[in-house]
């Protein structure tokens, strides 16, 4: 354990400061990094469904993530759904192309993974670059509203992982899902929960952003992070893997690092979507 944990915190210190550079610079930089890492996150989920002897189609989901992407960075959600369509109705096709060889449990896992990275990832996009053109000053500096509503998805999961993972191996005594994850503790979670309202309530107030929304929001992000990483923990129970890949030192793969981030990510969107919180 000591090992594992001297691993992660190697990885998040050299890390941290490439994210750093990313998110605050944008543009094509941050949407090149991206599409990267959806098109590894694919790659890793095509590798789980081998693993239970699943052909899912490679190539649908490699297209079908690159045209989201681009649908995203441009802003065009219209696009984003017909990008959606096209993937769901070329995978169909081929049952009946492919007849004897991709039948529909192929199909469906195909459609499935497109979706659960693609979508995901695609709103990592469309965050970053809401109201971009927009500066906010905070303590930090001026940053651009995206990079900010950007960090609070990022600060709120890590907060939310950080002190899941100390308080449930200090004090976790119940189990919150043992047939899933048998490490995951209530008393972690309710860590958890804390540290995501608080490390979004700490962003909101060095950016002078209205500390209600903040709690809100970490709330939702404490509540929405830990469903991403069981849900991938579901899929490596299924598959029967320990962990997506060996990408990262002390995380496992682009899965295993962006589970909780590719459910929290949607929530801060579409909450700052439905409340000017500038």
């Amino acid at each position: 354990m000591p090992i594992l944990l001297g691993m992660r915190i190697l990885t998040a210190v050299i890390g941290i400061p490439i994210a750093i550079v990313i998110i605050n610079y944008g543009s094509w930089l941050f949407a090149a990094t991206v599409v990267a890492l959806a098109l590894v996150a694919w790659h890793e989920f095509f590798t789980m469904m081998q693993a239970k002897d699943i052909q899912i189609q490679y190539n649908i989901g490699l297209i079908g993530i690159i045209l989201a992407s681009g649908c995203a960075w441009l802003g065009n959600t219209q696009e984003l759904v017909m990008v959606m369509l096209l993937v769901v109705l070329v995978t169909m096709a081929q049952t009946i192309l492919k007849y004897k060889t991709f039948g529909v449990t192929e199909a469906a896992f195909t459609i499935l993974g497109t979706m659960y990275i693609s979508l995901p990832f695609a709103h990592l996009l469309l965050l970053r670059f809401t109201d971009q053109y927009d500066y906010m000053y905070t303590a930090l500096g001026n940053l651009s509203a995206g990079a900010v509503y950007l960090w609070l998805a990022f600060i709120g999961t890590w907060a939310s992982d950080t002190l899941a993972y100390f308080v449930g191996s200090l004090i976790g005594r119940h189990k919150l899902c043992p047939d899933i994850s048998p490490g995951k503790t209530i008393e972690g979670a309710g860590g958890g929960l804390l540290g995501s309202i608080a490390g979004v309530v700490a962003v909101g107030h060095l950016c002078g952003l209205p500390l209600v929304h903040m709690a809100f929001l970490g709330l939702l992000i404490g509540i929405a992070a830990p469903f991403g990483d069981l849900a991938e923990s579901v899929l490596k129970r299924f598959t029967g893997i320990k962990n997506s890949g060996n990408i990262l030192p002390g995380h496992g793969g682009i899965l295993d690092r962006f589970d909780a981030i590719m459910f929290s990510v949607p929530v801060v969107y579409y909450y700052i979507k439905a409340f000017i919180i500038m």
